[in-house]
């Protein structure tokens, strides 16, 4: 197996060298989100492929607001205390996506746990606006916990979306310290329930944090036991010195050794490498 490289505060590795955005494409892009007054996680978490995806016209939209009732150690989305929901955005966002003619939409959301079904009502009016203007567009959802919320999940999931995807983050050991109020095991039965709905499901991790190559394996077989058919792994990189500390700059190789080993425990589709993140070629998801 190749080593992994220690966190070097002044230089980081040539293979986490991004590109700065631009291009007509991605300046329309940007353009209509703004006009629409769109939250984008692409933006909100400093994504690193945000040139390559807006570039192709594509996006990640983020629903609910951009302040999130969780403070989880890893994430750059604002937290606090939530302004009121803003229930004309379902189709705001309906109309971006046909302005954008997306053949393949991304949403997401902050957590929302001041509200009673955790926002599942917004997320469920969003798909169903977009398929109604959109009818051959597909959609990719990136869900919150629900707080382990059955009913509100089945809201979600009723709308019938292509994908959801519940992110585990990381490994079991180091969950209590980078995820703020989410379970392991929570997150677990959320996946379980989306594909026995008859959902794609996917999940995705980062890397760099302390794990050892063993508890990544562990994460893979635990996320196989509920049968996730999607996984994405992606170097974590620091937001602010407030965050979670980088432990290491995990070298290309290691990610390829854990694509293949995904593949081996029956993962459909493994998207592996430093910059790959949740949403990452999130078209080639669905099948």
């Amino acid at each position: 197996m190749a080593t992994t490289i220690k966190q070097d505060k002044r230089l980081k590795p040539d293979w986490l060298k991004i590109k700065i955005p631009m291009g007509k494409t991605y300046i329309n892009v940007k353009e209509i989100i703004n006009h629409h007054k769109l939250n984008t996680i692409c933006t909100s978490g400093h994504c690193p492929n945000m040139e390559d995806c807006w570039g192709r016209g594509t996006a990640t939209l983020m629903i609910l607001g951009d302040v999130c009732t969780r403070a989880c150690r890893f994430c750059n989305v604002k937290t606090g205390k939530p302004t009121e929901t803003d229930y004309d955005e379902p189709r705001r966002v309906a109309e971006s996506v046909k302005l954008l003619n997306l053949r393949h939409v991304v949403l997401t959301s902050v957590d929302r746990d001041d509200l009673e079904d955790g926002g599942a009502a917004i997320w469920a009016d969003t798909i169903t606006q977009i398929k109604t203007v959109m009818p051959n567009t597909t959609i990719e959802g990136l869900i919150p916990d629900f707080q382990g919320v059955y009913k509100d999940l089945k809201t979600v999931m009723e709308s019938s979306p292509e994908v959801l995807s519940h992110n585990l983050e990381t490994v079991r050991r180091l969950t209590p310290k980078l995820r703020n109020k989410a379970k392991y095991d929570v997150s677990l039965e959320v996946i379980k329930n989306i594909g026995e709905f008859g959902i794609v499901s996917k999940s995705g991790i980062m890397v760099g944090i302390g794990e050892t190559p063993e508890e990544v394996l562990q994460t893979m077989d635990d996320l196989r036991g509920v049968n996730c058919q999607v996984l994405t792994i992606g170097q974590y990189l620091r937001p602010t010195a407030w965050h979670y500390e980088v432990k290491e700059y995990v070298h290309p190789d290691v990610f390829e050794m854990y694509r293949l080993a995904a593949l081996e425990k029956g993962f459909k589709h493994v998207e592996s490498s430093p910059l790959v993140r949740s949403s990452y070629h999130a078209e080639k998801h669905i099948h």
